[in-house]
């Protein structure tokens, strides 16, 4: 979550976030240690903590992925 985090934000504690999010503090550092990437839920949460768009914490998650060329199905 390092990159992905408002610059305000870079400064709580995993229990201030914790609170703020309504997440648990092993959550959130599974998410910062990449053992689990977190469901839409779990960044719909953070993004409300950060009062930030939750395109601002997907999109350095993002950076560098190609687009697939071929969806099955659609």
């Amino acid at each position: 979550m390092e990159g992905a985090q408002p610059e305000a934000a870079r400064e709580w504690s995993y229990d201030e976030l914790a609170a703020r999010s309504g997440l648990s503090r092993r959550t959130l550092i599974e998410i910062e240690q990449g053992r689990t990437v977190g469901s839409l839920a779990t960044w719909h949460a953070l993004a409300h903590a950060f009062d930030a768009p939750i395109d601002q914490l997907l999109g350095p998650l993002c950076a560098g992925h190609e687009p697939p060329t071929h969806v099955h199905g659609a």
